[in-house]
């Protein structure tokens, strides 16, 4: 399936919309809106997990694969779903969590009555209850090994400790999970995200790390390709798109992940560019943006995965992330224009653009005053941790509010009524605290909106084979206000130029659009042919 010129819209069922009155979003819910994401533009929706699960991590700890949480519907709604996508010709992709298990899953407690069968589907280690297997931690917090009494055995948990890790060098495990796909695509599924994917394979032998949290012992683990090839023949992926998420992975590996040649994943989500706030790589320690380190792994992933055959998936934010504009933009004045240019920059590149709900409206963070406003696992844990740690209750929260994964899951706007339309009830969880104003209804026919330009921006790469298929080439790479590349195809070219910065920037940038004329940009016009000046958040295009 060709994968390299649609565009995925991410949505995340919990906060889209509410279909039903209960003040949670569910699949009626998103059945009810594939016009407006049909009127976007988008080719794909990729939605994360609706499965059964007690939802201790929002549904990322699922208990049965192939049932559907009755919270967001039955399995007649998902395939009245399914009905609808296919009649408006977008294709449907789904979140697989194989990592791990929900603790309420029949295998996980099989295991915990004694059952070899079923201990052997996970990862468990003898021990003392005083003494872990190893100093691993959790990604959630806290040691990555959870005591059980009754077996005297530690099970291993990479999140968090209801999330127990499944045992990928047990073919039984692998056979199960390829049934799960082959399950899906039976019922049309035509793309599957791997969550966390690149964490499957352990280690042979545990050790204590000395220098780190143990992510170096499991990251792009030893036969993490030979489980992704193994899946992907026996499972018939090469007739869907698959995407990976990679956790702390390398570019060297991602290459190898999406190399058409290795046959095992279409593309793949990389995160380096988004710990660029991350002051000493922790992501709760805060830091203003490094826009020089965000240009130069933008730069070095794009030209790396290009020279080596392989794709990436291009985003700004998701479920996890905290919101675009908020973070790399301006929430202020300059607002629309910001969230225009970043998304000119990142979805002109050499990839595929997944769109998270609300970011084409121009979201902002959540905002929130208050940690009982919080719903995330993460979230909660870290404050604890962070004011354990000797922050006051305001440093904290301050921290929280700018890393929660609740950012990315107040609930979508769709008007300025009452929920922001999300609801005719209480949602789940508190709306952005700057949301009025900031809503679909209010963007859908303003030709200045967010919206208009996304839908514009979608249109553009279908029209453009350059984008898709096209070579790309760096330019100001020495400037950390500028960010500039050429797309390259068989004597055509265009030019993306964007100002990062809330200033008026200058430069030579004539000299390279001769012969070019302008294709589209965040403002009404162009200053940069007659006065080689880039205002506030600037994005243009141009093409020969």
């Amino acid at each position: 399936m060709n994968f390299k010129n649609i565009t995925v819209y991410q949505i995340y069922p919990k906060s889209f919309y509410d279909g039903n009155g209960d003040g949670v979003g569910d699949l009626q819910g998103i059945t009810r809106k594939l016009d407006y994401i049909h009127n976007l533009g988008a080719d794909f929706i990729w939605i994360t997990p609706f499965f059964r699960s007690p939802q201790r991590d929002n549904g990322y700890d699922i208990s049965n694969y192939r049932e559907i949480e009755p919270m967001y519907g039955t399995m007649a709604d998902f395939d009245a779903m399914m009905e609808k996508a296919n009649s408006l010709g977008i294709g449907v992709m789904l979140d697989m969590v194989f990592n791990h298990t929900s603790t309420e899953h029949e295998w996980f407690q099989k295991a915990l009555q004694g059952d070899k069968e079923y201990m052997d589907y996970y990862i468990f280690r003898d021990g003392s209850p005083d003494e872990p297997p190893t100093n691993w931690q959790s990604k959630f917090g806290g040691n990555a090994w959870e005591y059980v009494p009754h077996l005297k055995k530690w099970y291993l948990h990479l999140y968090d400790k209801t999330q127990a890790d499944l045992n990928w060098e047990n073919p039984k495990v692998r056979s199960e999970l390829k049934d799960v796909l082959r399950f899906w695509k039976q019922k049309g599924v035509k793309g599957f995200r791997f969550d966390v994917i690149n964490v499957i394979s352990k280690p042979e032998y545990f050790e204590n790390d000395t220098i780190g949290d143990g992510r170096r012992f499991y990251t792009d683990g030893p036969k993490v390709h030979e489980y992704l090839k193994e899946l992907h023949r026996d499972a018939g992926l090469d007739e869907v798109v698959t995407v990976g998420e990679m956790s702390s992975t390398s570019l060297e590996n991602c290459v190898r992940y999406t190399n058409p040649e290795e046959k095992e994943l279409s593309m793949s989500f990389s995160f380096h560019h988004l710990k660029v706030d991350y002051r000493d790589g922790d992501k709760w320690k805060l830091q203003p943006v490094d826009y020089r380190k965000l240009k130069d792994l933008l730069e070095t992933w794009q030209l790396g995965m290009e020279e080596n055959g392989g794709w990436n998936a291009l985003f700004w934010c998701n479920h996890d992330q905290p919101r675009t504009v908020s973070r790399f933009g301006d929430t202020g004045v300059y607002w629309k224009q910001s969230a225009k240019m970043l998304a000119t920059l990142m979805y002109l590149m050499r990839g595929t653009p997944y769109i998270y709900q609300g970011e084409e409206i121009g979201m902002k963070n959540a905002g929130f005053n208050s940690i009982q406003q919080y719903r995330d696992v993460e979230s909660l844990n870290y404050y604890k941790i962070l004011t354990q740690s000797g922050l006051s209750d305001k440093e904290a929260l301050h921290v929280i509010s700018e890393r929660s994964r609740d950012n990315g899951r107040t609930p979508m706007q769709w008007t300025d009524g009452d929920y922001a339309g999300f609801s005719h009830h209480e949602p789940w969880i508190g709306l952005s605290e700057d949301s009025k104003g900031i809503c679909a209804e209010n963007q859908i026919n303003d030709e200045d909106s967010i919206f208009a330009y996304f839908k514009s921006l979608v249109k553009l790469r279908k029209e453009n084979p350059v984008i898709a298929d096209g070579s790309i080439e760096f330019m100001y790479s020495e400037r950390e206000d500028i960010f500039c590349y050429r797309r390259s195809l068989e004597g055509r070219e265009m030019i993306v130029l964007c100002n990062l910065t809330a200033d008026t920037v200058s430069g030579d940038f004539a000299s390279h659009l001769a012969g070019m004329s302008r294709l589209m940009g965040n403002y009404p016009d162009s200053s940069v042919h007659s006065g080689g000046e880039l205002r506030p958040y600037e994005a243009v295009v141009y093409q020969n």
